[in-house]
């Protein structure tokens, strides 16, 4: 008979295995992701910039929570997104990514490209371009689009979270005037 206390470390390295297995896995993804009881043990960078597109599908299938648990638990985290003003701190962040994920559904990650990534041993900003289907707003039909995103980790007690993310749907050149309020 397995000690209780065996009985969890199988059970650590069952999650583990399956953690492994979703973050190697070539399958598009979609909102069959699981949803964290705390957040994922991103050890490498590489790691946790896996979980942000695994997040990115949940994101488009109206689940906020697994980007909830990337980001670090401090009040100065700051989020970005293309439908309003920067949001400051925990419950900032939590409610605009929660009002992010309300606007889309069935939607998937086509596929992420990275543009640059600077790193040092405890702060990295990595610059992509995400290319993304799903329904919009009450668009009843998918539709494709493209959104440049900044997003900048720290390691924190030696696992990388999230303290900056900035996404807009500007990904081709644009008039001078663009930048003008109307």
């Amino acid at each position: 008979m397995l000690k209780p206390r065996d009985k969890v470390t199988r059970l650590s390295k069952l999650i583990l295995a399956i953690s492994l297995c979703l973050l190697t896995s070539t399958a598009p993804l979609t909102a069959q992701t699981l949803t964290p009881a705390k957040p994922p043990i991103t050890n490498t960078l590489e790691a946790a910039v896996e979980q942000s597109h695994l997040a990115l599908a949940a994101i488009l299938n109206g689940n906020p929570k697994l980007y909830e648990a990337l980001f670090a638990d401090r009040d100065d985290i700051t989020l970005g997104n293309p439908f309003g003003p920067f949001a400051r701190g925990r419950a900032e962040v939590a409610a605009t990514l929660a009002g992010a994920a309300a606007k889309y559904r069935d939607g998937t990650v086509r596929g992420v490209d990275l543009v640059a990534k600077y790193q040092n041993e405890n702060l990295a900003c990595l610059v992509e371009v995400e290319h993304d289907r799903a329904r919009v707003g009450t668009n009843p039909d998918f539709n494709d689009f493209n959104v440049r995103v900044t997003s900048i980790y720290e390691r924190i007690n030696g696992t990388w979270r999230l303290v900056h993310r900035h996404a807009d749907p500007i990904t081709t050149a644009r008039p001078a005037e663009s930048v003008l309020q109307k």
